[in-house]
């Protein structure tokens, strides 16, 4: 893997670049779509390459348990199953440290944490039969690794930083990550510090493990720390100067202050090697995170909202189930030129989904994919220009109306 960067901002930390991998170049700043289980939700292969879309991540967990990263391998790897041949990534399987652990069976709990917001909620999800006890045997971390039970049929299994660095090289993606520990935005700072020092031991371990093997595929490493200063600070700075291809920046964030945990991190990582945002996809987020000098972001918003009717358009989001729409005759976005703008209305995939037809996910996400890739596309063409700011401006103030 290689990494060039094109031009800077003449203010902050953003830049535009291109990254070279094994299976063809992606031009940065740019969104990464989550093909979660080898597939981006409800679309071929071809129709996310249409969208704009030039690199995928896959998650290392689903795939270790459904249909096995050994039986992935005997196929031929990601890229062959899935039928991609453009640049793919993996991540390591440490979100769900958190998503089966503290997160597991409980509503409204996410990486990323509204203010105000100090503790976890008390109350189940309503409909789980399961105990607060079982619920928190989910997983279970000691210095080694964690224990998991899958959530298809509840078997106990036990990832090490060396079986999460197998179980990508069997997935055979171009770009792969370090095993870390993704905490909750509500875990009190004496654990997110023992989190942190954990995590920086498992990236080590990572790292040692994957350079004996004598990979071609790219390593990076995940910066942590929560929203405090002092740990993100030291996790960039320890991270930084281990021999990392890229880093990534994983997490939990409270929303108001994310810009500020992104900054203070791109401020001490390398500058010659390539960052990735995990898991940030909103428009807004899009142009802090390339402000602020972040090459890559993936986020499953896209097709996760296209799939409940909800449009992305360059005046704010819209909602397909709306009575307004029934007899909307106009695409979902007037100047878009995705395959579903080009050829229905409104009220058309409004009857898709009434109708529940498969086919209306599929419209909505092609479009949202479309309208985030050509969103951040501009933003690269806006860094090259110089009129970054002004683009960034006039965008915001027409998505959010109220600028």
């Amino acid at each position: 893997m290689n990494f060039k960067i094109e031009k800077e901002l003449s203010s902050g930390l953003g830049r535009a670049g291109i990254l070279s991998t094994p299976h063809g170049e992606v031009k940065t700043p740019a969104f990464v779509a989550v093909a979660t289980k080898a597939t981006v939700k409800s679309l071929t292969p071809e129709q996310v390459k249409d969208a704009g879309v030039e690199i995928a991540i896959a998650n290392t967990y689903h795939l270790y348990i459904e249909p096995g990263d050994e039986e992935l391998k005997k196929l031929g790897g990601l890229h062959e199953v899935m039928n991609w041949k453009g640049p793919l990534m993996t991540d390591s399987g440490g979100f769900q440290v958190f998503s089966l652990g503290a997160a597991f069976g409980k509503k409204g709990i996410s990486k990323i944490k509204k203010s105000g917001e100090l503790i976890l909620p008390e109350r189940l999800d309503e409909d789980s039969t399961e105990s607060a006890e079982i619920l928190a045997a989910k997983a279970k971390i000691d210095p080694g690794g964690v224990m998991f039970r899958s959530h298809l049929d509840g078997s106990a299994h036990y990832f090490t930083p060396e079986k999460s660095i197998d179980i990508q090289h069997n997935l055979g993606a171009d770009i792969i990550f370090a095993f870390d520990e993704c905490t909750s935005p509500y875990e009190p700072l004496h654990y997110q510090k023992e989190a942190l020092d954990r995590t920086h031991r498992w990236a080590k371990r990572s790292l040692e493990y994957h350079q004996k093997k004598e990979s071609k595929q790219a390593l990076f490493g995940i910066v942590q720390g929560g929203r405090d200063e002092n740990l993100r600070k030291e996790s960039a700075k320890v991270i930084g100067e281990m021999d990392f291809d890229g880093f990534g920046i994983g997490g939990s964030f409270e929303k108001e202050d994310m810009s500020t945990a992104v900054k203070w991190v791109n401020e001490i990582l390398p500058k010659e090697k390539p960052r990735h945002l995990l898991g940030i996809g909103e428009p807004l987020d899009l142009f802090m995170a390339s402000e602020f000098g972040c090459d890559l972001f993936d986020c499953v918003l896209p097709t996760r909202m296209g799939r409940v009717g909800a449009i992305y358009t360059k005046d704010g989001k819209i909602n397909l189930l709306n009575q307004k729409y029934r007899e909307d005759s106009k695409p979902l976005e007037d100047d878009c030129q995705c395959y579903s703008c080009k050829n229905f209305s409104k009220s058309y995939i409004a009857h898709l989904f009434r109708a529940k037809e498969m086919l209306a996910a599929t419209l909505a996400s092609i479009h949202n994919l479309y309208f985030i890739n050509n969103t951040v596309k501009n933003i690269r063409q806006m860094i090259l220009d110089g009129n970054f700011a002004s683009y960034k401006k006039d965008f915001l103030q027409r998505y959010n109306n109220d600028i």
